[in-house]
């Protein structure tokens, strides 16, 4: 049974994002990640089994799929 951490909401649904993540201070972007989202407060949820693999990933066990660009900007 699903309870979400933050609002401690009872029902969630399973969808796939893309999260950017900064290893070394480079961002890496992972596409399509499994993830369950509180459908009370939106908070996402990665499984252990997730959070592993895209550790690995990124830490150099896979290579990457393809390269890209990206515009960066500093608010201040």
């Amino acid at each position: 049974m699903y309870r979400c951490n933050i609002c401690g909401g009872t029902e969630a649904i399973k969808e796939h994002i893309d999260e950017t993540f900064q290893i070394d201070d480079k961002p890496v972007l992972v596409e399509n990640i499994p993830v369950t989202i509180c459908s009370r407060c939106g908070d996402e949820t990665f499984s252990r089994e997730t959070t592993e693999k895209i550790r690995r990933m990124v830490l150099g066990e896979a290579a990457p799929l393809k390269s890209i660009t990206i515009n960066v900007f500093a608010y201040v």
